[in-house]
């Protein structure tokens, strides 16, 4: 086989043993399941009805942990229903149908208050109405009331399978999780690789394309850890759970050396001596990205992995050689020498981590049990349903209320227009496309609506070359199962894929339900409705607009609160004197409150690229804050693996006061002592400034003598890193002031 094919086929294989991929052919086997079982037990009408319960209970099911599947699946189960009931009861009455839809529509979209919990829970109410519009108009009350009840049995019915599923898939979603969370680690490994290549002309300029990608992709890390950790670490009670628990934790650990190894960087890249020692660490790079990939392939295949090719003495001995080349040039500048040391020494320990999961994997290596406990307790999110989110809605600028108003005026265009359009056999498509498009923020409506009118084209090319064939009822009913179940795995992954497959399944059940209806004018009709929906949907996203400038004060300050904290917690004095590592839970909670702040912030950013010009935020104060808080991580991170791992090495005496000071000064130039939230100023930033001088010790963060990392005493390294990471503070803070001072301009009244 041919490398390219070889890089399609694996690519392809990890698809289709992905967790999303198994979640949709479970979503797939259970509304086949349940539609057969109702079509046996009362007829097509009521396997029918019950069809469309379980289309509307879907959405919500996405893997979860097992204690709280039940609970992310009921209110869809309990809402949807009276909902249904309520468009059965008034079918045809079109003044007080849109008296009940449009309200609906506001209080479905308000769940956008619990964030992506909420999202699903608002498809699966809108769902329920507009379905019950599209199906024939029942002749009396007594229709309506059967139709609705099979209706609810088949939802319900669905709660029960789907919680049953997802206890029988745990075991699966646990591993393919973690596979998704190395090949996620592996692309920002080989990110990482890139910004060691040399850069032509200004160096730090053209490396900042990378570093925005190095910044979106730890941002998508850091969400896909999340989701990761509340099913790996679930109740690790058995012998394979923790084996997979302890993986994950060490998938942290290698997410912080590769955040360590943008450490001196760009130094490293002025000398040309050091290309060398560059792309040597570059290709080692690359390769423990190829092995993460290889072990990711024998975990979701099931097979025992290969043992761990290199490690870091041999990693060490190719690198050196490459050093001592550029040593032997003599014009390498010497004071860059101990750096590059350093950095072999951080990609050193990115393979010894490298090496652990692969010894984890293999059963080589027994998990830290101690660890894996304190994690499942800490760093798994909470399940209940809150009525806490909705305490902050009740304020004019308050994005979710904002959405759920400019939806509901959305919807209620959509009704009135769909009512005017002359054919009108399927109107409720047109609500529908409103529904899936219109999102929160413009950028995502406006990415949802291109996809939609693409993915839309696509699969009514696809329904039309099926309906010509005029295939079999059975052939139709498996390509309708497998629509939804192909549909539901790729909502969230590939939403291209999605539309295709939606499209796909409505054309098909509109087939079914009506077969007098010609299939040419029913494609035809759906793009035009499509078309007509997409168009509404983008032009509502202008209404009541919560652009992300309003949003990003919030997120910077709240950037430079984690950012303070992690500090305090990072430099604590406590370290030097412990006797091990158990007590670090407070640090990894405030490292993890970081990364979630930056990703918060770098997908802000990114969104706000396309919104309209003139409501963009202030972009380059922006890239330099978001540039300076991952140096400052990077800067920190260090630190704190020298007081875990390496402090037999410091000297106590020389860096106790060290530490205390430079926890003083980052505190104090990240501090923010506006009340009333508008963020530090310039006269606050000068009356907190605090000079390297105040730190402890003789060295500058500049070029001097250091030792080489390898040897005992690396007291030098962490005080450099410590005057360091005070500079980034100031930096930072400065960058963060002229964000904050550019959105109070843009928002001044002329």
């Amino acid at each position: 086989m041919s490398e390219p094919l070889a890089n399609w086929w694996s690519r392809a294989l990890r698809v289709g043993l992905s967790y999303y991929v198994a979640n949709g052919l479970s979503a797939a086997f259970g509304l086949g399941l349940i539609s057969a079982a109702m079509h046996l037990g009362a007829g097509a009408f009521a396997a029918a009805a019950a069809l469309v319960g379980v289309i509307v209970v879907i959405p919500p099911d996405q893997p979860a942990p097992r204690r709280g599947k039940f609970r992310q699946l009921l209110p869809a189960a309990l809402i949807g229903p009276p909902l249904f009931l309520a468009m059965q009861l008034l079918h045809g009455d079109v003044l007080r149908t849109s008296a009940l839809l449009v309200p609906a529509a506001f209080v479905a979209f308000l769940a956008a208050a619990w964030g992506r919990r909420g999202l699903p829970i608002s498809m699966s109410i809108m769902f329920a109405m507009l379905f019950s519009i599209a199906t024939p108009t029942p002749p009396d009350r007594a229709t309506a009331i059967s139709t609705s009840l099979y209706f609810t049995l088949g939802a319900f019915a669905y709660v029960v399978y789907a919680t049953l599923a997802n206890l029988v898939l745990n075991a699966r979603y646990r591993v393919t999780m973690l596979a998704d969370t190395l090949l996620a680690v592996a692309s920002l490994m080989r990110t990482q690789a890139a910004r060691f290549a040399p850069q032509a002309g200004d160096a730090s300029a053209a490396s900042m394309p990378v570093l925005g990608l190095l910044l979106r992709q730890q941002a998508a890390l850091a969400d896909q850890l999340q989701a990761a950790r509340d099913i790996v670490l679930e109740s690790p009670r058995t012998p394979r759970r923790q084996q997979l628990a302890s993986m994950l934790l060490a998938v942290l650990e290698l997410r912080d050396h590769l955040v360590a190894c943008e450490l001196d960087l760009e130094t490293l890249r002025e000398p040309p001596e050091h290309v060398p020692v560059l792309d040597t660490l570059r290709r080692e790079l690359e390769t423990l990205a190829l092995q993460l990939e290889t072990l990711t392939d024998a975990l979701l295949t099931g097979r025992t992995p290969a043992a761990f090719s290199t490690g870091t003495q041999a990693l060490r001995e190719r690198v050196v050689a490459a050093l001592t080349l550029a040593a032997d040039s003599a014009t390498a500048p010497p004071s860059t020498e101990p750096l590059a040391r350093s950095l072999i020494a951080r990609v050193g320990h990115i393979a010894d981590e490298v090496r652990r999961l692969t010894e984890l994997a293999r059963g080589d290596a027994k998990p830290d049990l101690a660890a894996v406990r304190a994690a499942w307790q800490l760093f798994t999110s909470p399940t209940a349903w809150s009525w806490r989110p909705l305490d902050s809605l009740w304020r004019w600028d308050a994005p979710p209320l904002r959405h759920a108003i400019r939806a509901a005026l959305a919807i209620g265009a959509g009704q009135v227009l769909s009512i005017a359009l002359p054919w009108g056999t399927h109107d409720y498509w047109i609500l529908l496309t409103i529904t899936v498009v219109l999102r929160g923020s413009f950028a995502q409506t406006l990415e949802r609506r291109n996809i939609r009118v693409a993915g839309t084209l696509v699969g009514c090319v696809l329904a039309g070359a099926l309906l010509s064939l005029r295939a079999p009822l059975p052939v139709l009913l498996v390509v309708v199962t497998l629509a939804q179940g192909i549909a539901h795995a790729f909502a969230v992954r590939r939403y291209l894929i999605t539309v295709i497959a939606a499209t796909l399944l409505a054309l098909l059940q509109a087939r079914l339900l009506n077969s007098g209806v010609s299939p040419v004018f029913e494609v035809a009709e759906r793009i035009a409705d499509t078309l007509v929906g997409v168009a509404i949907a983008w032009a509502f996203s202008y209404v009541l607009p919560s652009w992300e400038r309003t949003q990003i004060p919030a997120l910077v300050r709240r950037t430079l609160r984690a950012q303070a904290s992690h500090a305090k917690v990072a430099l604590g004095l406590g370290q030097l004197d412990a006797v091990d590592n158990e007590s670090e839970v407070d640090w990894r909670l405030a490292r993890r409150e970081v990364y979630d702040s930056l990703s918060a912030l770098v997908q802000a950013t990114q969104r706000s690229l396309s919104e309209p010009r003139a409501v963009r935020p202030p972009l380059p104060a922006l890239e330099r804050l978001m540039a300076h808080s991952y140096q400052l991580l990077a800067q920190l991170t260090a630190v704190k693996t020298m007081l875990l791992l390496r402090r037999g090495r410091l000297n106590a005496d020389q860096t106790r006061a060290p530490l205390r000071d430079a926890a003083e000064a980052i505190a104090a130039r990240l501090a923010n002592d506006d009340d009333h939230g508008n963020g530090p100023t310039a006269a606050s930033v000068e009356s907190r400034a605090v000079d390297d001088d105040d730190i402890g010790g003789e060295l500058a963060p500049g070029p001097v003598a250091l030792p080489d990392p390898f040897e005992h005493d690396l007291s030098p390294w962490l005080l450099r890193r410590l005057h360091l990471a005070a500079d980034i503070a100031a930096q930072l803070n400065a960058a963060a002031r002229r964000v904050l001072d550019g959105d109070r301009s843009a928002n001044r009244p002329s």
